[in-house]
């Protein structure tokens, strides 16, 4: 436990998390994400005069071309690269960015291909992010590394959407000011990370934690988070549905939902991170599987109320969501850097990824589809699918016991400048 102990500092978790340039250029690349994801569909409506149906396809293409380019960013992560793969990401996002601002109005293919290089950044980073950190961070001080990058990301995220909401008045030229403004922080935020210099060299390192490589074990773990990965969606997509749609509530609940999602995850990811540290990472993740079904049968429960109580009675259940959510965050990647020997972190990193935004996807058609058959069948199956993924993931204990303790700081890593 001296480890986690440590990480809970926050000059140790700092450098364990990249050190602080990587930690600005976290907190600057969410900030940019922030101005525009949420409002992308919007500016190609808005500024570009595209119709929904066809702003809403470039989307999905790009978020589909970015899940095939994943593989190759895992391959050339066990090749060594860190930092200039996080920085990679980034570039190619503002490139998307540029793409936007010069788009003219009707033409859809442009904005296709923005939509494009913004997904292959989005999907790209989650692995890179996750490599670079188990890099110089191991153990317990990894995981606790990763919550707070989560948690960083989410703040950002956070405060990029309010700007832009705030902007929104300002109408399609406050919009392309928003594109701008996300190039220029992806900009920024890719010469930070660069800056880094972080390599590794996987095939000298020793496998300090699991054995192995990626086999039938790791295969049960990336069908259990298509699951698991649904509770990211229920704040955004399956709440408000229910809400608005079923109980006839006032919009307002479901932005209350989302705002105390973000806040929650912020305030709570790395305590509730390092608090689960003394169970197994195995045994965290399927306590968030139980948390996360307990809030689907309470959504459910709540959904019979009916207009009055049901909205009041379904944003208090959100929490419990969101605690299942922070349960699994904080466990899922760390398991998946526990499993996978140092040669393979990269690709292990990029199918846990593929999972992740397959699971991603799919959720929202799934959602959308069961929601019209009524409370039971929308939270009955996400409850009966997410204990099912559960029992899954307990089906094996994890390498080494519940607690590894931290390998010295140059065993994966050959820091060729060290990190700052």
């Amino acid at each position: 436990m001296a480890t986690t102990r440590t990480a809970a500092r926050p000059r140790a978790l700092l450098r364990a998390s990249g050190g602080p340039r990587y930690a600005v250029a976290l907190a600057v690349d969410a900030l940019g994400t922030g101005l525009l994801r949420p409002f992308l569909l919007l500016y190609g409506v808005t500024v570009l005069r595209l119709s929904p149906p066809v702003a809403g396809l470039a989307m999905t293409a790009g978020v589909a071309a970015g899940l095939v380019c994943v593989p190759a960013v895992g391959r050339r992560l066990d090749r060594g690269a860190r930092s200039s793969v996080v920085a990679a990401s980034m570039l190619v996002r503002v490139v998307g960015a540029a793409l936007l601002l010069v788009t003219p109005a009707g033409h859809g293919l442009p904005f296709a291909v923005a939509a494009l290089f913004l997904g292959v950044g989005n999907q790209a980073w989650p692995a890179a992010h996750a490599a670079l950190v188990a890099t110089v961070a191991h153990g317990r001080e990894r995981d606790t590394a990763l919550a707070a990058g989560r948690a960083l990301r989410n703040a950002g995220l956070g405060v990029g959407a309010l700007l832009a909401t705030a902007c929104l008045a300002g109408g399609p030229g406050a919009l392309r000011a928003l594109a701008a403004g996300t190039g220029l922080a992806y900009l920024a935020a890719a010469a930070l990370a660069g800056s880094v210099r972080l390599r590794a060299d996987p095939a000298a390192a020793p496998d300090a934690e699991g054995t192995g490589g990626p086999g039938p074990r790791m295969g049960t773990l990336l069908a259990a988070n298509v699951v698991y990965v649904f509770c990211l969606n229920v704040p955004e997509i399956a709440v408000p549905l229910v809400l608005v749609t079923q109980l006839h509530a006032s919009p307002v609940w479901s932005a209350a939902v989302f705002v105390a999602n973000t806040v929650l995850v912020v305030a709570l990811q790395v305590p509730v991170t390092v608090l689960v540290s003394r169970f197994s990472r195995t045994t965290a993740l399927v306590l968030a599987g139980g948390v996360l079904a307990a809030s689907y049968l309470g959504f459910l429960a709540a959904a019979s109320l009916g207009h009055g109580r049901g909205a009041p009675a379904v944003a208090a259940v959100s929490v419990v969501c969101t605690l299942g959510e922070i349960l699994y965050a904080g466990s899922a990647t760390a398991l998946v850097t526990v499993l996978a020997p140092a040669r393979f972190l990269g690709r292990a990193l990029a199918r846990f990824q593929l999972s992740t935004g397959f699971g991603l996807a799919v959720s929202p058609a799934v959602i959308t589809t069961l929601a019209p058959h009524g409370p039971a069948a929308l939270w009955g199956g996400l409850a009966g699918a997410t204990l099912v993924a559960a029992g899954a993931v307990a089906t094996g204990k994890e390498a080494h016991g519940p607690s590894p303790v931290a390998a010295p700081s140059d065993e994966s890593a050959d820091v060729r400048t060290g990190v700052s």
